[in-house]
């Protein structure tokens, strides 16, 4: 007999995957449920939101909401990052400063 998951299970599962970039393996060994479920599952997501687009299509599409979210999440943490670098990299102004007085 089939395993029945919960919708709002389902939603989760499409929203870890489209909103933040999770794979389906990495979706499958930590939630236990398929990859062919999940995939099945997005394919459902994107085309009801298709079918409200072309219902209305001033609306967004949360497929693309989601993707939009997911490319500002990874823009976000690479600036993250290069600012990390940058603090890293560069010594703090007070010390240059402290170092040219002495000279």
């Amino acid at each position: 007999m089939p395993q029945v998951y919960e919708p709002e299970f389902k939603r989760k599962l499409v929203r870890l995957h489209l909103e933040e970039g999770r794979s389906y393996k990495s979706l499958t060994q930590e939630y236990g449920v398929s990859k062919s479920a999940i995939s099945k599952w997005v394919e459902l997501f994107s085309n009801e939101c298709q079918k409200k687009v072309n219902a209305d299509p001033t609306a967004l599409n949360d497929a693309d909401l989601m993707k939009e979210n997911l490319r500002l999440r990874k823009e976000l943490e690479e600036a993250r990052k290069e600012n990390l670098f940058l603090k890293k990299d560069c010594p703090p102004q007070k010390a240059w400063i402290h170092e040219r007085a002495s000279l």
